[in-house]
């Protein structure tokens, strides 16, 4: 093992990342609203916080600050999350996301509708990158179909949720994998593979719950009104997944996406030229939030790490961690621990990159699967949030006929995910299938 860490640290230099920390944790629990409080604002006092406690020069400071602001892997990151917003935008506005839940609710049986939701959410956050979208996209459906057909509510709810957090933790576009990716420095499509491997058993056995549940299921078939829908309208993002997954560069994959949907928006007269470009800057603002923080982010880090905030967390990390697995498994629950407390998948996995990066350089460990595991457990933790938006979305949808309990209860795939994530981490044979079957 080659050492990274280079002295204890010093815990007083994490005083600003604490701040922003429980700035963003106390506005949502004082507002009620997680999501409330701009994340960016946030990280600005934090940043304030380290310039007056930290006793190095201003210039110092400034040039500390920037440099970690403008640090090439965070503004990779940056740029990938403008042309994702810009993809995710125009297929929207020319009708994908609408023709993708069509396709689903025009064929699906009453008695399969958890199975079909499941589905559904899966294809749709993962096409889309985002399982807030998915949710919203179909949470209202979801319920006016439980209400009418008799199916279960509960069970439904909780395969909209189930799926829409499969596609947000497997996407090749989603916030979340972005910045694993770049945090760890790997490809796109090599993460996906080792997720995918983890992933999918946990999904296929969902998969066989849900069809059996529907099997024996007792509901009376209730007519449903089918609505219509362009199958051209799914093309984009097929098409953005196949390119991802041959391996062309993931600004290449998100620009072509966009510039199709583009023409069969055009074509199908959806939006004219001039409102397809706006249609792009709608999508590059809806991201800027996250470019914000993402960018600041950075710069925090930088100085936390400078004054010697980050080699005081991964001295103390390192103290307990006694192998391989234990690294992976420290990493793990270091982002999830982030996530409970502040209730965002993609910032926790931004706030923990750099320390993830530095164990995994420490013990020799795969990054592929390390931005994997940082990935997994924060879409883990962010769905079982009772205050997380995901769940406040769909209890939202619900109106009351629904509690956090009777959701959770029936969040499967959740539960197959972490198994299968830590039979990833401890069970020695996993890593051999990977290599014989992905090469990596």
């Amino acid at each position: 093992m080659t050492n990274h860490f280079r002295t204890k640290g010093n815990a007083w230099a994490l005083i600003p990342l604490f701040i922003f920390i429980f700035t963003f944790l106390g506005a949502g629990i004082w507002l009620n609203d997680f999501y409330a409080f701009p994340s960016p604002v946030a990280v600005i006092l934090g940043i304030i916080a380290a310039f007056l406690l930290y006793k190095t020069s201003t210039d110092t400071k400034v040039e500390t600050l920037i440099a970690g602001c403008g640090e090439s892997k965070i503004m990779t990151m940056c740029l990938i999350y403008l042309l994702a917003g810009a993809f995710a935008v125009v297929s929207k506005a020319m009708g994908g996301v609408d023709a993708v839940v069509s396709l689903g609710i025009n064929n699906i049986d009453v008695a399969y509708f958890p199975l079909g939701i499941f589905l559904i959410a899966a294809f749709l956050s993962t096409a889309t990158g985002t399982s807030v979208g998915a949710i919203v996209a179909i949470g209202p459906i979801a319920v006016s179909l439980a209400t009418s057909s008799g199916a279960s509510l509960p069970l439904i709810a909780g395969a909209l949720l189930g799926g829409s957090m499969l596609g947000d933790n497997l996407s090749m576009i989603s916030d979340t994998t972005i910045a694993a990716t770049q945090s760890l420095g790997t490809d796109l499509k090599d993460k996906f593979k080792i997720n995918l491997f983890i992933a999918f058993p946990a999904a296929i056995i969902t998969i066989l719950l849900f069809f059996y549940l529907g099997l024996n299921s007792d509901i009376t078939a209730v007519p449903i009104a089918k609505t219509d829908f362009e199958w051209i309208a799914i093309v984009p993002y097929i098409l953005v997944i196949v390119l991802a997954l041959v391996g062309v560069n993931v600004f290449s994959t998100l620009v072509i996406g966009t510039i199709v949907a583009g023409i069969i928006g055009l074509y199908g007269n959806q939006f004219t030229v001039m409102e397809f470009t706006q249609k792009i800057y709608e999508g590059f603002t809806s991201m800027t939030e996250i470019f914000l923080l993402s960018m600041l982010s950075g710069g925090l880090a930088a100085m936390v790490d400078k004054a010697g905030g980050i080699d005081y967390i991964l001295h103390q990390i390192k103290r307990r961690i006694k192998s391989k697995k234990s690294a992976q498994m420290g990493i793990g629950t270091l982002v999830g621990l982030t996530n409970l407390a502040i209730a965002n998948n993609t910032v926790s996995i931004v706030i923990t990159g750099t320390i993830a990066k530095e164990i995994n350089d420490e013990y020799d460990l795969n990054p592929k699967k390390t931005a994997a595991i940082l990935d997994i457990f924060s879409c883990v933790v962010q769905g079982i949030l009772p205050y997380g938006a995901q769940v406040l979305l769909i209890l939202s949808f619900a109106n009351g006929k629904l509690d956090f309990f009777d959701l959770i209860g029936n969040a499967f795939y959740h539960l197959f995910l972490l198994v299968f994530t830590i039979l990833a981490i401890y069970a020695g044979f996993w890593d051999k299938l990977v290599h014989r079957y992905f090469k990596i």
